[in-house]
């Protein structure tokens, strides 16, 4: 039995969530450079132009890259053979968004009461924690500030058997024409599809981490990501929407067994930043 102190963890991600507010994940900056070097379209070219300048004036500056600093979420890979000391996980993983918010002057976007009060917590707590269970003796923490106006364009869908390969195509390509205005495009999309509701919501969520290049290991998903990805690029809405090759920087997708009657589906956008961090214990 191996022990953790939870604080080191809870450094690790204070430290992170200063760094991605103002910073591209590299896998991000490394695309959207891409991205606008092969942009065909001139208007396209240009606003891809001024995101690659918005990062250097954040960083250069440390102004956050996008007004709304998102709402945190962490998942959590727990070694069975790890025994986590002094302290809560999740008390002092909201600590460490407290104290990086308000030391990093961050916008605190989170309020208590969701339906009826909706008043502001003053702190950008609580987070979101997803906790997984695996063999072994470490501890994997990865870390996502999600905007919400990518995050109110996702989805779930609960498809049927009948509705097949052909249904999850219409559907994603669907959230992405709504999407498209609203996301603050180039987006990620990660998708999740199998288990139930919820699951499928959470390997959507989660896929949206996978660093950009990466493919599903199985060859047809592989292949469903990689031609979902060309045909959103040929949709023509760009950059911010406003027209050009490069609407998507990534497809993502993480799949789970599910029932005999059933096709869950959830489709999570995430905006150009998608800002994501992921540290080992």
């Amino acid at each position: 039995m191996r022990e953790i102190d939870v604080r080191i963890i809870a450094a690790f991600a204070k430290q992170e969530l200063g760094k991605l507010a103002f910073e591209y994940p590299k896998d991000i900056a490394k695309s959207l450079k891409e991205a606008y070097l092969s942009e065909r379209d001139a208007g396209a070219k240009d606003i891809l132009g001024v995101l690659i300048e918005n990062e250097g004036i954040a960083c250069s500056r440390s102004i956050p890259l996008c007004q709304d600093t998102g709402m945190v979420v962490f998942f959590l890979k727990l070694g069975q053979d790890v025994h986590l000391v002094h302290g809560d996980i999740k008390d002092v993983l909201d600590q460490a968004v407290k104290d990086s918010y308000q030391e990093k002057y961050l916008r605190k976007s989170v309020v208590g009461d969701p339906l009826f009060e909706r008043k502001n917590t003053l702190d950008n707590a609580p987070s979101v924690l997803h906790v997984e269970l695996v063999p072994g003796e470490s501890v994997e923490l990865e870390i996502m500030t999600k905007g919400f106006g990518s995050e109110n364009m996702s989805r779930v869908v609960m498809l049927t058997p009948a509705d097949g390969i052909e249904g999850v195509k219409k559907a994603i390509l669907e959230t992405v024409r709504i999407a498209a205005p609203n996301a603050c495009l180039p987006m990620i999309l990660g998708i999740g599809i199998g288990g139930t509701m919820e699951k499928a919501a959470l390997m959507a969520k989660h896929a949206c981490l996978r660093t950009i290049g990466e493919s599903h290991p199985e060859e047809r998903y592989a292949d469903l990501e990689k031609e979902l990805f060309e045909t959103i690029n040929r949709s023509g809405y760009g950059p911010q929407g406003l027209g050009g090759d490069t609407t998507c920087l990534n497809v993502a997708i993480e799949t789970y067994p599910t029932h005999i009657a059933g096709l869950p589906l959830a489709i999570n956008v995430g905006c150009h930043v998608s800002r994501h961090s992921k540290g080992v214990f």
